[in-house]
C-alpha cells in the first residue's frame, strides 16, 4: 500500500504535475512527473516527500477493472518512489489497454516511462 505521505490527493497538485511537469506515454500508460528538483520554491533539505497520483477513467473498463489498475499501479509506484528527486509530483493515467494488462506488463512500461522521465531512457 502507498503511505498516505505519498499519496497525491489534491485537485491542484495533479493539475501541476500535468500542465507544468514531463510527460511518458507508453502503450498502456502515460506517466506526468513534476520534478521537486526543479521547483525553486522548494527547499533543499526540508523537501517534501515524493507523491503520486492515478487517474484510471471508465475507458479502462468498468468499477472493478479500474480498482484493480489502481491497485496494481500503487504497488508499483511504492517500490519506485526512492528513484524519483523528493518532492516530485508523479500523475500514472491509465490507458484503456491497462484494463487487461498484467502486473508484469504494466510494471514494464512504467519503468520504461520513469526512466524515460529520468533521463536514462530512449524514446
Amino acid at each position: 500500500m502507498l503511505p498516505t505521505e505519498n499519496r497525491l490527493r489534491r485537485r491542484e497538485d495533479f493539475a501541476t504535475a500535468v500542465r507544468r511537469g514531463r510527460r511518458a506515454g507508453r502503450p498502456l500508460l502515460v506517466v506526468h512527473l513534476r520534478s521537486g528538483a526543479t521547483d525553486p520554491h522548494a527547499p533543499g533539505e526540508s523537501a517534501p516527500p515524493t507523491c503520486a497520483g492515478f487517474v484510471v477513467s471508465k475507458a479502462v473498463g468498468g468499477a472493478v477493472v479500474r480498482n484493480k489498475v489502481k491497485r496494481r499501479l500503487r504497488h508499483l509506484i511504492r517500490d519506485r518512489l526512492a528513484a524519483l528527486p523528493p518532492g516530485s509530483l508523479v500523475v500514472v493515467r491509465a490507458l484503456p489497454g491497462a484494463g487487461d494488462a498484467d502486473h508484469a506488463q504494466l510494471a514494464r512500461d512504467l519503468d520504461a516511462a520513469l526512466q524515460r522521465l529520468l533521463g536514462g531512457g530512449a524514446r
